[in-house]
């Protein structure tokens, strides 16, 4: 669950991790980790218009993430404790990378951030996003009373502008791209953590079973009676954990574990299945 403290009254506080949706995945574009054409980043990108994208009179702009209580209130009132999250010019241009990235013209990103700004040239933290209300000065498309100037926003700006002028992602890492994209890597170990508890792991590689606290691993090879122990090691950089070896995970094992620092059982017994990958 995550707790968002910005939160009206009578409104929950915590969502699970997998219902709240923001935009920062384009990070792998633009150091180079992913191609703008990954379908990964592709379906992604259709969850986030479809929920965090606000069409202006000036050009697209886009919310930093669903359930956000930062942000003018509805009814033209400040941001004290709650709120309701609105527009970010600077992730305008942030999706301005992406779409040079992906070979798209930039323009008119980079006009819709000129005219998010106030008389005087200012870029703003965040626009107004609902019909004007004039009696509170707010009006679609402009600021609204958050911090002006944002310099992150106009950072972003002239970043695009560069990027636009180089025909590519300033921000791209060359080297990051050659590994991650033209020669990507070729891991034989699969991954098991807490918080992203795999079911299935590929034939012939290694099940590294990952945890943030020493632990003893307690675990059967394919519903085997006899059950072994193993215990962890310390990763070096935090945390700790256990490698199976495809022979002791194919078709699958079952595991738990006994938690050193506590002195206590898991509680629960996990599975992870081998299944053979198809190229």
């Amino acid at each position: 669950m995550l707790k968002l403290v910005n939160q009206p009254p009578g409104t929950p506080a915590s969502y699970p991790a997998r219902d709240v949706v923001d935009a920062g995945f384009l990070q792998l574009v633009r150091y180079g980790i992913l191609a703008h054409d990954d379908p990964l980043i592709v379906d992604s990108l259709r969850v986030v218009d479809a929920i965090l994208k606000v069409d202006t009179p000036y050009g697209p702009c886009w919310r930093r993430y669903n359930h956000d209580g930062y942000g003018q209130r509805r009814d033209g009132g400040p941001f004290v404790t709650w709120g309701q999250g609105r527009p970010w010019p600077l992730l305008t241009g942030e999706r301005g990378h992406y779409e040079l990235a992906a070979g798209r013209d930039v323009r008119p990103f980079l006009r819709a951030m000129e005219q998010f700004s106030n008389g005087t040239g200012m870029l703003p933290e965040q626009i107004w996003d609902e019909d004007d209300l004039p009696d509170a000065h707010m009006r679609r498309g402009g600021p609204t009373g958050s911090a002006t100037p944002l310099l992150w926003a106009h950072s972003e700006y002239l970043r695009l502008l560069r990027s636009r002028r180089d025909g590519s992602v300033f921000e791209l890492i060359p080297e990051v791209a050659d590994r991650y994209r033209r020669k990507p890597p070729q891991s034989r170990i699969e991954y098991w953590l807490p918080k992203h508890p795999i079911r299935q792991a590929r034939k012939n590689h290694t099940l590294r079973i990952c945890a943030p606290a020493p632990f003893r691993l307690h675990w059967s090879h394919a519903g085997e009676t006899r059950w072994q122990d193993a215990e962890s090691q310390p990763t070096g950089v935090g945390g700790e954990y256990v490698d199976l070896g495809s022979a002791d995970f194919e078709p699958y094992t079952e595991f738990t574990f006994f938690w050193k620092d506590r002195g206590a059982w898991e509680g629960r017994n996990y599975r992870v299945d081998a299944y053979q990958e198809n190229r």
